[in-house]
């Protein structure tokens, strides 16, 4: 027995060694600190690429600390905690930007100060950014169009329900949505409204849209909350048979919606990549290799409706985030 347990653990010295090297006395290889400042870390877009970031974090030796605002439209906040995580020691920042323009000056205070710069699904008024990872926001819109187009006959009387007007990934989504309706030469806007990302107060704003505008028949949403608040609002009115939903994102809400009827079709992205490639791109930039990453990544972007959902496809799409945690 006594012999058994000396060779277990030989072994997991040995392992132990192969992993981290065994030197004598000479110290760990230095942990590099990076802080990933996010738009929120309410949602389960938000936990996906937590997810994400952590993944990375383990594997590359990262001293991760990740954090945000309670809501996502208080850049003020958020501009502080990227002040803190410099003064903190930040070494860098994984930023996705509330505001495009108002988070600008404080991610050029921490390039300032030596901090690198990479910016995740939602991007800022700065050149310190190295790398932008996330979805190509003016072609998911354009699909989000489409998703409707292909899918709704004769001509679309179109509301939009989006969030923060100063948030530059959801600006980008309108203008491509508005761009291939204009094309199609079927869609006309009726109304568009920007409302705060929280499924409550998105519910309210769309009911009175729909009740201003009842010639509506399709509705966009642009992000998980606003998709959320949609849904319901157009379950709760009665109007799933009438009106056509394109959301975005999934959650436990969005796909039993997707299912039951109220949403017909959701623009899935990648949060689990934008996270991890987020993380993998700072430690690249903290370790000299930072000439090889490209200016922009595009992370994939889906398709999922009633007659798709239950591809293999589909599933690691919307459930990306449970999956790998099993």
């Amino acid at each position: 027995m006594k012999g058994n347990k000396l060779a277990v653990m030989g072994a997991a010295m040995l392992l132990g060694c192969l992993f981290w090297g065994c030197a004598g006395d000479t110290a760990p290889a230095t942990r590099h600190s990076v802080a990933l400042v996010a738009k929120s870390t309410e949602t389960e877009f938000w936990l996906s690429v937590f997810a994400g970031a952590e993944a990375a974090a383990t594997e590359y030796n990262i001293n991760l600390s990740i954090i945000g605002p309670e809501t996502e439209e208080d850049y003020e906040t958020q501009n502080q905690m990227v002040a803190d995580a410099v003064e903190n020691g930040a070494e860098a920042l994984v930023f996705s930007a509330i505001d495009y323009e108002n988070n600008g000056s404080a991610i050029d205070a921490a390039a300032k100060a030596g901090v690198k710069i990479v910016a995740i699904d939602s991007s800022v008024d700065s050149d310190a950014v190295s790398t932008y990872i996330g979805t190509n926001n003016y072609a998911a819109g354009q699909m989000a169009a489409l998703a409707a187009l292909e899918r709704v006959e004769g001509p679309l009387k179109i509301g939009v329900v989006n969030y923060d007007v100063s948030s530059a990934n959801g600006q980008e989504r309108e203008e491509g949505a508005v761009d291939a309706f204009r094309e199609s030469g079927r869609g006309e806007i009726v109304a568009v409204i920007n409302t705060l990302a929280e499924a409550g107060h998105a519910k309210e704003d769309t009911a009175a849209m729909l009740k201003n505008f009842p010639e509506i028949n399709v509705l966009l949403a642009f992000n998980e909350p606003t998709s959320v608040g949609a849904a319901r609002a157009v379950e709760e009115m009665g109007l799933s048979e009438e009106i056509f939903l394109v959301g975005f994102d999934s959650n436990v809400a969005t796909v039993d919606a997707l299912q039951e009827g109220s949403v017909d079709a959701l623009i899935v992205q990648n949060p689990y990549a934008m996270g991890y490639l987020g993380v993998e791109s700072a430690y690249k930039l903290l370790t000299g290799q930072g000439a090889a990453l490209e200016k922009t990544v595009d992370t994939s972007t889906q398709i999922v409706d009633r007659s798709n959902i239950f591809t293999m496809d589909s599933q690691k799409a919307l459930f990306a985030f449970e999956q790998r945690q099993n």
